[in-house]
């Protein structure tokens, strides 16, 4: 049997990726097939693709995040069965319609997340989880930015700080994206492209500034998110999506006592029970609607170029996932 897979054999744009076909692996001990019905689109999967970040071999299959239901189990294999629906979290190879893997590294979903969901939040909900439980920990009455606030991090992130009891201010690049935020957690937000975030921040804070900036876009706001934070505040950059940050000394934390992190989500996932107790906090969040996903939109697998476009042209809101064919959102 065979099963299709978006590829790339060189580095490059997204006119690299191309449709290829595969015969599908047996399971083998500890490990489970899976016929999946979603993957996530994230900026992670365009760094791999570009090349910024290695390659695991000579050809690559994007993706970090995909879901659906477990088809067959190798030996040895006691906690999944076949028919269970199940996510997964990976650095790349998710670009794919059937795909072996080790059972230790499954979610389960429960009762009320379906794969569609799970494809389009589970990377993003557990990067939130960690950056703001263990990364940066938010603390009521703190004051957080947030760049790209209308992505599908950033959506996430404005809803987890309010409902810690801090004041979530964001920027976005639009004002169809700045009401997107503020639907969803966001004190304020600013509109980057038209003002200055950094001299607004100050306004909007009586010149408090911030405790914490989530920082995904890099290059074009580094300097202006340092200028945002009061003195011990912590810049924390997780994302790139402007480019790589470039001239950064560490002296340029020296003015205010300051700190700076680059947290990767699967540094925060490192172990079972680890994994379940970030994963339980996220479904349970979901599932109580004090956590809001919105629906993903949706493109075929097989265009996964096009969506790569519109992710770095920043054409997108919220969350986009991949489906495969006879599925939808």
């Amino acid at each position: 049997m065979n099963a299709g897979a978006v590829v790339a054999r060189k580095p490059g744009g997204p006119e690299v990726l191309e449709w290829a076909e595969f015969a599908v692996d047996t399971p083998g001990p500890g490990e489970v097939l899976i016929r999946q019905e979603a993957a996530g689109l994230n900026f992670i999967d365009t760094y791999y693709r570009s090349g910024l970040y290695p390659w695991p071999g000579e050809m690559l299959v994007p993706g970090a995040e995909a879901a659906g239901t477990v088809v067959a189990i190798g030996p040895g294999v006691e906690d999944f069965s076949v028919g269970q629906r199940v996510a997964y979290l990976e650095r790349t190879g998710a670009y794919r319609e059937m795909r072996v893997m080790p059972a230790e590294r499954l979610f389960l979903l429960p009762d009320g997340i379906d794969t569609a969901l799970a494809a389009s939040v589970l990377l993003k909900g557990l990067t939130a989880q960690a950056l703001v439980s263990t990364a940066a920990p938010v603390k009521a009455g703190q004051t957080i930015l947030v760049h790209a606030a209308a992505g599908g991090v950033g959506l996430l992130l404005g809803q987890w700080i309010s409902a810690l009891g801090a004041r979530a201010i964001g920027t976005a690049g639009s004002p169809e994206k700045a009401e997107l935020a503020r639907a969803h957690g966001y004190d304020a937000v600013i509109e980057y492209c038209r003002e200055d975030f950094a001299a607004r921040v100050a306004e909007l804070t009586d010149g408090a500034l911030c405790d914490t900036v989530f920082d995904a876009v890099g290059k074009d706001t580094w300097r202006g998110s340092l200028s945002s934070l009061r003195p011990h505040g912590r810049f924390v950059n997780f994302g790139q999506a402007s480019g790589p940050i470039e001239g950064f000394k560490i002296s340029d934390l020296a003015a205010g006592s300051k700190s700076v992190i680059r947290p990767v989500v699967f540094d925060y996932l490192t172990g079972a029970q680890e994994r379940r107790q970030r994963s339980a906090e996220l479904f349970a969040r979901l599932a109580d609607g004090s956590l809001r996903a919105g629906a993903a939109s949706s493109i075929p697998l097989r265009e996964a170029a096009r969506a790569h476009r519109a992710l770095e042209g920043r054409a997108t809101t919220g969350s986009t996932i991949l489906t495969m064919d006879g599925f939808s959102a």
